[in-house]
């Protein structure tokens, strides 16, 4: 069973954290001189700004409980999920001396926040069908491990990692934190590994409202996590992260969770299309099933056709130097009309090879299975 006084920095437990004025006083009713706020009103023009918003996001921790079957005392709300990384190699990590284990190929932010802190990152790949290499990772961890991070629907790849070998880890290594960051987890049909919070106290768990409830621009991330270890972050997080506006956005959002049902079946339905289309082209070697709202797609030449999308103003990410990804590029989903040009542009470079009148990847005539891994 994992002791969080024992994964901890030793300073972070006796740390004292900064009292912001909204923490003195909670109320909505008053009079307030306590935060050197402009009591006149915000020069922004377009509504008043001038008080400082709830540091701990209430109102958002409560709603956001009953949609994802947690408790309020459970949620961690960031500046994207970029920041409950950072606190928590933070929160865990020595400089010089521990370290956390990371899968290639994966989120990069895990390694980059790794070292900004001047932590040691072990990386142990995942298969070349992108699964947990279990017996190599639970080889790999030291009594310095005190992160192990797993992205799942995985990113670049797209795959969901496999169950078991989440289970595995999390029960072997229960002297870690085990990360399952699940920014993609609105696209998969598999459930959020929220649920088994009580089960695994050594269990974190990522998401965002950056992909389906498509708010990449308001910087919102959560976090789940035991109670104990959500007030650690707390007591380490800047006073005011999550501004005033953001939250009335992610209330708003929040209230309107069958819209975020509507574009997930949306986005769905292109990747089908899109996976159909890609089919068609002779310069489409591999297509990796994706659980996610993107698809990994290999080519004859990722390089030239990179460079000839760019040229078209169509913009993909190239992930052909990523290890187990080479010659990929990864596409992210888009509109019908997108999604229509992306193909348009890909035969325009395939031609005179591709016919110009080459269907869309309609009818099992226009594809050819034998590009889609299996794995």
């Amino acid at each position: 069973m994992i002791a969080l006084n024992q994964l901890l920095r030793p300073h972070i437990l006796s740390l004292t954290p900064y009292s912001s004025a909204r923490d003195e006083y909670t109320g909505s009713v008053g009079i307030f001189l306590d935060a050197n706020e402009n009591p006149f009103g915000s020069a922004s023009g377009s509504g008043n700004y001038s008080r400082y918003p709830d540091p701990h996001q209430g109102a958002i921790k409560q709603r956001l409980a009953g949609i994802k079957g947690v408790r309020p005392g459970q949620i961690f709300l960031g500046n994207g999920s970029d920041e409950p990384i950072d606190l928590l190699v933070r929160a865990t990590c020595r400089p010089g001396q521990d370290s956390i284990l990371i899968m290639p190929p994966t989120y990069g932010m895990y390694e980059v926040s790794a070292g900004i802190n001047d932590v040691n990152v072990i990386k142990v790949p995942l298969t070349p069908d992108f699964q947990v290499d279990t017996d190599r990772v639970l080889a790999a961890i030291t009594e310095n491990t005190k992160l192990i991070w797993l992205c799942s629907p995985n990113n670049p790849s797209g795959n969901r990692l496999q169950d078991q070998a989440i289970h595995t880890i999390l029960e072997a290594a229960d002297q870690s934190l085990v990360i399952v960051d699940e920014a993609y987890i609105d696209f998969s049909d598999a459930p959020s590994w929220t649920t088994q919070l009580d089960r695994y106290p050594n269990l974190v768990v990522l998401q965002t409202f950056s992909k389906a409830w498509g708010l990449a621009a308001l910087r919102l991330g959560m976090c789940f996590a035991s109670e104990e270890l959500i007030h650690v972050l707390n007591k380490i997080k800047p006073p005011y992260n999550i501004s005033a506006p953001t939250q009335t956005l992610a209330l708003e959002a929040l209230d309107h969770e069958t819209d975020k049902n509507e574009f997930v079946q949306r986005i769905l339905a292109e990747r089908t299309w899109l996976t159909n289309a890609l089919q068609t082209l002779p310069s489409v070697r591999l297509i990796h099933p994706s659980d996610a709202n993107f698809l990994l797609v290999q080519f004859d030449d990722a390089p030239g056709t990179f460079t000839h999308l760019i040229d078209q103003q169509v913009i993909v990410r190239d992930r052909s130097k990523v290890v187990l990804c080479e010659g990929c590029l990864r596409i992210t989903v888009g509109t019908r009309a997108e999604n229509e040009q992306l193909m348009h542009v890909l035969r325009h470079k395939d031609a005179p090879v591709a016919s110009a009148d080459l269907p869309l990847g309609t009818g099992e005539e226009a594809q050819r299975p034998e590009a889609v891994s299996n794995a």
